[in-house]
């Protein structure tokens, strides 16, 4: 999904928060603090997603994930492994200090 497709998603699921708070406030009645407090923070909600929906050109798009190396399970051959120096031992033909 694209950052477009998510933005619009989430409208969506704002404006079914909107209705059902709407429907709980006629079945609980719009006076208490506790149902002005929901009824606030879902206008919060509203009012972010315009601050990220107007960010969002600004905003670094999202790299994807770059495909997975397998590595196989068998050995590897030694033959890599010529003129190589361990490491933390130096190299094969001399002494670690």
């Amino acid at each position: 999904m694209s950052m477009q497709d998510d933005l619009k998603a989430v409208q969506r699921s704002l404006d079914e928060l909107d209705r059902s708070v709407a429907r709980l406030e006629q079945q609980i009645g719009s006076g208490s603090l506790e149902m002005r407090r929901v009824r606030t923070d879902a206008g919060h909600l509203r009012e972010s997603l315009a601050l990220l929906g107007e960010a969002a050109p600004n905003l670094p798009p999202t790299r994807e994930r770059p495909d997975l190396v397998p590595i196989p399970e068998a050995p590897y051959d030694s033959a890599l492994w010529t003129d190589t120096d361990d490491e933390g031992l130096g190299a094969r033909d001399r002494h670690a200090p």
